[in-house]
């Protein structure tokens, strides 16, 4: 489960999620959402991104993708992902989907 300190909490259609925004690799973000009340199935979301490399290339910044997630965008990917398929309360390997622009694809 992923820990209180560092994630946050949103309610999406009535049910509480946990999630917190990882680093991947280069020109990525991960969004990692989990039911917050029973330990399942996590969602993996891959997200395109430079914002961690900001401080690395500053000043040299103008090219880059500064993307960041709201938490309307969390609800609206988590959404999603239930309409896909995803049980966050059955037990499994994380699903992995990656966010084009407003919509969720499956890997």
């Amino acid at each position: 489960m992923l820990r209180s300190k560092g994630s946050r909490k949103i309610v999406v259609g009535n049910e509480p999620y946990r999630w917190i925004i990882s680093a991947a690799s280069k020109g990525y973000l991960v969004l990692i959402a989990e039911h917050q009340e029973e330990k399942g199935r996590r969602l993996h979301v891959h997200i395109k991104s430079d914002i961690n490399d900001y401080w690395v290339e500053f000043p040299y910044v103008d090219g880059l993708n500064l993307k960041i997630v709201t938490p309307k965008e969390v609800a609206t990917i988590i959404s999603q992902a239930i309409e896909q398929g995803w049980n966050p309360r059955e037990k499994g390997p994380p699903m992995v989907f990656d966010w084009s622009g407003e919509v969720l694809v499956g890997r």
